[in-house]
């Protein structure tokens, strides 16, 4: 392997840490917003969480 290929598995290495940090981050930010949005509106997401639990039972193979 030459320095470059060394340099280049070296930047996408931290890329795909730097994704995965990103990401992390993005769901804890979602998960924080649906908790927030139960708390706000219940009756809602109970309505929604029925409707998604319909039709997974719905199309299931």
């Amino acid at each position: 392997m030459s320095a470059e290929d060394l340099a280049a598995a070296e930047r996408r290495k931290e890329s795909d840490a730097e994704r995965r940090r990103r990401r992390a981050v993005f769901l804890r930010e979602l998960a924080e917003a649906r908790e927030l949005r139960e708390r706000v509106h219940p009756r809602r997401t109970k309505e929604r969480r029925m409707r998604e639990a319909v039709r997974m039972r719905t199309f299931r193979f």
